[in-house]
């Protein structure tokens, strides 16, 4: 008998719903896998563990450049459980722009995924599609766009830097290979380095094309009201790994703020440092439509190649759902602000 991942989800809920030891806060990993060698990719119970894994595959320069993220902001945030509530239909479905996705967990923009594993983007699409999770493909693909399309049953996004010359252009062409949505970063360039914005030319691409324009970049209240106005339909608060926003201020500590101003008029996603479950959850309950995730599923690929993104989605879906049932939130509509505490020490 074939049982889709939705089922499986709802079964998940059903044994969660009778087992006193289900999890709220997220685990350690426990039988954590070698450190000194590559361990079978079905071996790896989180997503850190991935991180060492690709620590042993790439040179040092290359991980170097995937490895770590801010933590604390996270580690601040405790959860207040429900608790006798009915979590039998599990549920992490997620519509945005006319898409339901299985769940809210997008894979984040990476440029040249080449340098981590030979299949680069196409790996990633593939491992992405499997896990029925949306990739953000970016000018830099080390693969021509049009085959990253193709490799993925999902939706594509593209991703492009505002001080692009041809931005227009560019955007317009990734739409016709089969892009569902353009992600334009702001207040950084290509070269990754901090960059005045030019909302106007924001604005003349969201007129361009016909498909979602989501402002990457988002740090501050003003700047989603000037992209909302620009035409933004969506907007990704992002800094940028610490490129923006003010040194040590990370995405999830000014999404509470953007998520209130926004107001509903239009999808806010963040992303971040992003490792667990349980930090999905704070995201989500702190407003956001959606998560991003980029480093980790690049630990997989680097790894373990398109079944490395895969696992790392999914153990991030079944994290999601296990701490949303422990918390008495078994729908993505349940989660509300009321779900975080801060820990004020």
């Amino acid at each position: 008998m074939i049982v889709d991942r939705r089922d499986s989800l709802r079964r998940f809920g059903q044994f969660l719903a009778g087992s006193p030891l289900a999890p709220a806060q997220g685990q350690p990993g426990g039988g954590a896998p070698p450190s000194d060698r590559l361990a079978p990719v079905l071996e790896l119970v989180n997503v850190p563990e991935f991180e060492a894994m690709a620590a042993l595959v790439l040179p040092r320069e290359r991980f170097e450049a995937i490895r770590g993220g801010a933590r604390t902001s996270f580690d601040r945030m405790t959860f207040r459980q429900r608790l006798m509530v009915y979590a039998m239909d599990l549920d992490l479905t997620t519509r945005l722009f006319g898409h339901d996705m299985f769940a809210p967990i997008i894979v984040g923009p990476v440029a040249r995924q080449g340098d981590l594993h030979p299949d680069g983007e196409l790996a990633t699409a593939r491992g992405a599609s499997a896990a029925k999770a949306v990739m953000v493909a970016t000018r830099q693909s080390s693969r021509p766009l049009g085959e990253v399309v193709a490799a993925s049953d999902e939706p594509v996004w593209y991703q492009v830097y505002a001080d692009a010359g041809d931005l227009e252009d560019d955007a317009g062409r990734a739409v016709d290979a089969g892009c569902r949505a353009v992600c334009v970063t702001v207040g950084v360039s290509a070269e990754h380095r901090p960059a005045p914005t030019d909302w106007d030319a924001v604005a003349r691409l969201a007129e361009a094309v016909d498909v979602p324009v989501v402002v990457k970049g988002i740090m501050s209240t003003g700047d989603a009201e000037t992209a909302l106005a620009a035409g933004a339909q969506g907007l990704v608060v992002s800094n940028h790994g610490s490129l923006a926003g003010g040194g040590e201020t990370l995405a999830v500590d000014v999404l509470p703020a953007v998520a209130d101003a926004v107001a509903g008029r239009a999808p806010v996603l963040v992303d971040g440092s992003f490792r667990r479950g349980t930090d999905i959850l704070k995201g989500l309950a702190l407003g956001a439509t959606a998560v991003l995730v980029a480093r980790p599923p690049m630990w997989g690929l680097a790894a373990y190649g398109a079944d490395g993104v895969r696992t790392v989605v999914e153990i991030l879906q079944t994290e999601l759902a296990r701490n949303m049932a422990a918390s008495g939130r078994p729908k993505i509509d349940m989660i509300d602000r009321s779900l975080v505490r801060f820990d004020s020490g």
